[in-house]
């Protein structure tokens, strides 16, 4: 059973006790009347094949209260497109595939590009971003939820309480943040514990209170890729397209909401996920790539903010870092230690090092280039340059209750 203490700034909803599921699912089932909720499913096609994504969709299949689910395809030839447009068909609820290297959508990412609008490479983040559009062009749905496809250990509760904050109003949050513990034999979440936690509060040491960062710091577990929020607010975030997607993201969300409209929900006993090659010697894959994408999105994003970055500022920052993660390192053993897990204090120290080198890469090109690769552009944005970007006119507006083709 979790704690029930209110963590930083955002309302912190625990899980304390055993949930009642028919409960919540009849009050969403109610709510969603008045806000239907779209389900985003960024999916790869080799997640198809795979036991989580199957263990998903049998869940799904019980889930009454989502109005649609869209899937949007990672690059994929026509044949795997088909084999995934009969895979998804199983669902109940209306679906949608968003064939992101297809023709229909090429030509709407083709429209969007000569209106000097830039969208950056493909990944997780342009597929989410296109859902987006989708939806929005959609006119219906007043609630997206978004949830990878690659939860080894999914139930549908996880769903249920993600959605909840957003769709009630009587709460009527617009962004909540899924957080979740990730324990096997071992702490997992490397990325979080060694990085981003002792990053941002070496930051904060260095910098003083800054309302970003203390944001920031609020929440779990900021890396996570499960959230909802509301229509109005996919109109108008933009967002990275590399692997600062979620340090991206929250950024959007705290320049865009009020504070007290941001929540995080605890949607899981534990999550599993397959887990990324840490990659100490190859800046271009693996966790050494994340850490470099993340911390380009934070020191990018508190630039905007007015903080002046400088040679001696990163030199300081680096010496901090690398104190408060070893300081860090040691409780996590510690907690590790006294709940009877592994602890792998080489491999541990060895994260620090490689996020520690990652950082600075990170801070050579923020030297060089402030600015780097601009954001994918808010809907808000596309719409302003490309009026009939979501007209019915446009072949990938027009949908059936499945559709095969977009």
């Amino acid at each position: 059973m979790s704690d029930f203490y209110q963590t930083g700034v955002i309302s912190t909803f625990h899980k304390l006790g055993v949930l009642n599921l028919e409960k919540i699912e009849a009050e969403l089932i109610w709510h969603s009347q008045d806000r239907p909720i779209a389900l985003v499913l960024p999916s790869l096609f080799s997640e198809i094949e795979g036991e989580a994504l199957n263990s998903i969709i049998r869940e799904l299949k019980e889930v009454r209260y989502i109005s649609e689910v869209v899937v949007t395809l990672g690059p994929c030839t026509r044949e795997e497109f088909q084999h995934a447009r009969d895979f998804f068909s199983v669902l109940p609820q209306k679906t949608t595939l968003i064939w992101n290297n297809g023709e229909k959508v090429s030509d709407v990412y083709r429209d969007i590009e000569e209106a000097r609008l830039p969208l950056g490479e493909p990944g997780k983040g342009k597929s989410a971003w296109m859902a987006y559009g989708y939806v929005l062009a959609r006119r219906e749905p007043r609630v997206i939820a978004l949830h990878d496809c690659d939860i080894v250990d999914y139930s549908r509760d996880l769903l249920a309480r993600l959605c909840y904050p957003v769709v009630n109003p009587n709460l009527d949050y617009e962004f909540c943040k899924g957080y979740y513990s990730r324990v096997t034999d071992r702490l997992h979440g490397r990325v979080t514990r060694l990085l981003v936690f002792p990053l941002v509060r070496a930051l904060q040491k260095i910098i003083g209170f800054t309302p970003l960062l203390v944001y920031f710091d609020s929440f779990r577990y900021p890396l996570a890729g499960e959230f909802s929020m509301n229509v109005e607010l996919a109109r108008v975030i933009r967002i990275p397209a590399d692997w600062g997607l979620e340090v991206g993201v929250l950024a959007e969300v705290h320049r865009n909401s009020a504070t007290r409209r941001i929540c995080q929900v605890d949607i899981a006993e534990n999550y599993e996920h397959k887990h990324q090659e840490l990659s100490p010697d190859d800046a271009s894959r693996g966790l050494m790539k994340m850490c470099i994408d993340i911390s380009k999105s934070l020191f990018r994003t508190l630039a905007s903010e007015g903080v002046i970055f400088s040679e001696g500022f990163f030199k300081a920052l680096i010496a901090t870092y690398v104190r408060t993660a070893q300081d860090m390192l040691k409780r996590f053993e510690d907690d590790a230690a006294i709940n009877g897990l592994f602890f792998d204090r080489h491999a541990e120290s060895l994260a620090v090092e490689t996020f520690t080198n990652g950082i600075k890469m990170a801070a050579d090109i923020i030297m060089k280039d402030p600015l780097g690769v601009p954001l994918i552009p808010s809907w808000d944005r596309v719409t302003s340059a490309i009026p009939d970007i979501t007209s019915s006119r446009r072949p990938w507006k027009r949908t059936t209750s499945f559709n095969p083709g977009l």
